[in-house]
């Protein structure tokens, strides 16, 4: 098969969807690989360093798309990448499309076969491709949340962690998965007053067993989230509905509840987002002001440690690219229930429920496409 790596032409967008020993794993395999030229540069890879895994480096985009049979990439094509897709072609990568009409409207017109990261799950739950981002994302989050608490940034001007005789900060995490228990870990290490909210019992005594005594867990309600916004200065919404919206936890109307320069970040941005006023922003301009609020909303927030990130995507991508490329999608997918899960767009048609309930169209269960 001919795999294709374009660059990443988001905004501050420097992951690139493998590494060269991916591609020599891929070429190992008896597939081709094109990637389009300066595609790793951003996360330290060179030119230099896939040819000598044994890609073929294109000069442009279109050249990469064209040549393809799969595209692999790390975020959702973006408008300028629309008309480079075609009928027959299978992309693989994060889309998120219950968060965006548009983008699913494009691709639904493009007859491709859309495969989604953060939609492939194991028979647990476990997101696999997913995973890793979130980590990061969540580790992230309380690096920025720190930051932007400082009164240069519109903050309240305080440490998390506070210094001996004056108190640490006081975090509230909406959400104990993946990204909720990366932010309590690290806002914990700070030396934060950390409490994580859930909706699963299950969930809060997991994290109970192995999150340290900083941290406090608390059943979420919405009696409870309001009663605990009021007192936070960092609020990270790490919430995940798969391949579905964000629920709206915190509404426009809360925000009055909180102290003026509390911070919130918004993990949950790329899903819509679990605050009312919530909307995307970039790593160029990542913040503004609600009613004194600091809102974060970086919709790529790994994107800004690509090293890390690129390295720990390739990590959990590979082997199921390698299978796509090995089988082919069709058996691929008939071969892994988990990669199953990942189809979401498929011949102009809605495979996966949570998209197709979002925007109010027919959904073709995904089992259709393969038999």
């Amino acid at each position: 098969m001919k795999i294709g790596i374009p660059k990443e032409i988001k905004p501050n967008e420097n992951r690139v969807s493998l590494v060269p020993s991916g591609v020599s794993a891929l070429v190992a395999a008896g597939h081709s690989v094109v990637i389009q030229s300066g595609a790793g540069t951003g996360a330290g890879f060179s030119d230099e360093q896939y040819r000598a895994a044994g890609a073929e480096v294109a000069e442009s985009a279109a050249t990469v798309w064209a040549a393809a049979e799969m595209i692999v990439k790390v975020k959702e094509p973006i408008k300028a990448e629309w008309p480079l897709l075609r009928a027959g072609q299978t992309v693989f990568t994060f889309f998120h499309f219950a968060a965006d009409r548009e983008l699913t409207e494009a691709h639904l017109a493009s007859g491709a076969t859309c495969i989604a990261y953060e939609t492939v799950q194991l028979a647990n739950g476990e997101l696999p491709l997913l995973t890793p981002m979130s980590e990061v994302a969540g580790r992230l989050a309380v690096q920025e949340g720190a930051h932007y608490l400082e009164k240069l940034y519109g903050g309240r001007g305080m440490l998390l962690g506070g210094v001996p005789g004056v108190l640490p900060a006081k975090v509230l995490v909406l959400g104990g998965g993946v990204v909720g228990t990366q932010a309590a870990k690290m806002a914990a290490g700070l030396g934060a007053q950390v409490t994580v909210m859930d909706l699963s019992l299950e969930r809060l005594r997991h994290l109970a067993d192995i999150l340290p005594a900083n941290v406090q867990l608390l059943f979420s309600s919405r009696h409870a989230i309001l009663e605990q916004i009021a007192e936070a200065d960092l609020v990270i919404g790490g919430v995940l509905v798969t391949g579905a919206a964000a629920p709206k936890l915190i509404r426009r109307e809360d925000l009055k509840l909180m102290q003026s320069g509390a911070v919130i970040i918004d993990v949950a941005v790329d899903q819509g987002g679990c605050v009312e006023t919530t909307r995307p922003t970039t790593h160029a301009e990542p913040i503004y002001l609600v009613d004194g609020i600091v809102h974060y909303a970086v919709a790529n927030m790994p994107g800004g440690v690509p090293r890390t990130s690129t390295l720990a995507l390739t990590n959990a991508t590979l082997p199921y690219v390698l299978q796509l490329a090995n089988k082919g999608w069709q058996q691929a997918l008939r071969d892994n229930p988990a990669l199953l899960k990942g189809l979401n767009v498929v011949e102009g048609q809605v495979s996966c429920a949570g998209i197709a309930e979002a925007f109010a169209m027919d959904h073709v269960p995904a089992e259709r496409f393969i038999g």
